[in-house]
């Protein structure tokens, strides 16, 4: 991920969950909150709920992948924590990169294509 970094303390996360708004799709929930920084950070979370580490570490990948190729897309400054439901279990990589991206355009953090 070159314009982000990875959301990892349990505080950041509470903080996202209190104070952000949230979208959700079939397979995934997004919170988002702006951070005052110049980059975004990125914190997936899986529950155990989803199956076994295997398939939880997998998803976490995919949904990992899929911002990191969209990343230029999303606007900069803010947590975004993506949450995985349990419909996420079979879930390809189109399927995740197509959510990942109708979330980000439900919470407006897309930039324009009108840019470019």
């Amino acid at each position: 991920m070159k314009f982000s970094e990875s959301l990892k303390k349990s505080s950041y996360f509470q903080n996202v969950y209190r104070n952000g708004k949230s979208y959700a799709n079939r397979f995934f929930v997004m919170y988002v909150l702006e951070n005052n920084l110049a980059k975004n950070r990125l914190g997936i979370s899986v529950s155990k709920k989803v199956g076994n580490s295997v398939i939880r570490h997998h998803i976490t990948r995919l949904v990992r992948e899929a911002y990191r190729l969209q990343e230029e897309k999303f606007n900069s400054g803010l947590d975004i924590v993506i949450i995985a439901r349990v419909s996420a279990k079979n879930v390809s990589y189109h399927e995740t990169e197509r959510a990942v991206l109708h979330l980000g355009n439900l919470h407006r953090i897309l930039k324009n294509d009108t840019e470019s």
